[in-house]
């Protein structure tokens, strides 16, 4: 029998969100993502995260594939299993492993459904200093539920964070990083009233089984990484390295939005940018 070949030793991921066309921001990150993939002989795979029901839809999953083969990137093809258009992972047909996630940690005591609104957390909570974020105050705290309910939907489960716990990671450009769970946030959604697994717990859940090694992506989503490794130390798994980009910002100073049409993908190739165009224009 022939021996299976050794996995690589890096494997990286493009992960964006259908919920939008792409900016050049996201041709920065996933650029950067493609090199470091390339420099270090590894491989990079290509996620569409599509589970949230209200936001994403079918053009916008096309046009990102269509936008980042217009890059000039490329990527390992997902399993059939998983597969949607020109072999990117589809996260929406993975719900198996999302929901096998939220019942490990909820037999373990670690999450509970939460039944408070938005708007009722926000008035008693003063926005995190870290991020500007609603931290979730403590005394809003449910006890875990006797009975574990069949699957976790439809209702918010939060996960308990460790009060005092302090989450260390490197990060590969920005450098030392320290959170405080209960300082820097509060406990967080893992699941969604609407019935789909929150942002925190598909994609580290998903990082974990497609063996990513690193995860590349804007500087934003530093708190997520520390929520991050909570939950996937909470799993029992060992947490990928991490690599947080500055984001591209317009000429006014503000951050790229999806409902900015300016700068998207779309628009610059309609004017006849180059790829290298797009890549050589400033950010950070």
């Amino acid at each position: 029998m022939t021996p299976a070949p050794p996995a690589p030793a890096y494997r990286g991921r493009l992960a964006p969100t259908a919920s939008g066309f792409l900016h050049c921001g996201h041709a920065h990150t996933f650029a950067a993502a493609a090199d470091r993939a390339k420099r270090a002989g590894g491989e990079l795979l290509l996620r569409i995260e599509d589970i949230d029901p209200q936001r994403c839809r079918p053009e916008y999953l096309a046009a990102i594939v269509e936008d980042l083969a217009w890059l000039g990137l490329d990527w390992q093809p997902a399993p059939a299993a998983e597969a949607g258009p020109n072999g990117a992972y589809l996260q929406s047909r993975a719900r198996h492993r999302h929901e096998a996630a939220w019942r490990t940690l909820a037999r373990a005591g670690l999450l509970y459904p939460s039944p408070h609104s938005r708007r009722a957390i926000a008035e008693r909570s003063p926005p995190s200093e870290r991020d500007g974020g609603t931290r979730f105050p403590p005394e809003l705290r449910q006890p875990p539920p006797r009975e574990l309910p069949h699957s976790p939907g439809p209702a918010n489960w939060r996960f308990r964070v460790p009060e005092g716990r302090v989450v260390p990671f490197t990060d590969a450009r920005c450098g030392p990083q320290t959170f405080t769970a209960g300082e820097d946030f509060g406990d967080f959604l893992v699941w969604r009233r609407d019935d789909a697994p929150a942002y925190e717990l598909a994609g580290a859940v998903d990082d974990l089984a497609q063996g990513i090694t690193e995860v590349v992506r804007g500087e934003d989503l530093l708190l997520s990484t520390a929520r991050q490794i909570l939950l996937l130390e909470a799993l029992g798994a060992t947490p990928p390295s991490y690599c947080h980009l500055p984001l591209t910002r317009d000429p006014t100073g503000r951050r790229l939005s999806k409902t900015e049409r300016d700068l998207s993908l779309r628009e610059l190739r309609a004017r006849g940018h180059s790829p290298g165009e797009v890549l050589a224009m400033p950010s950070g």
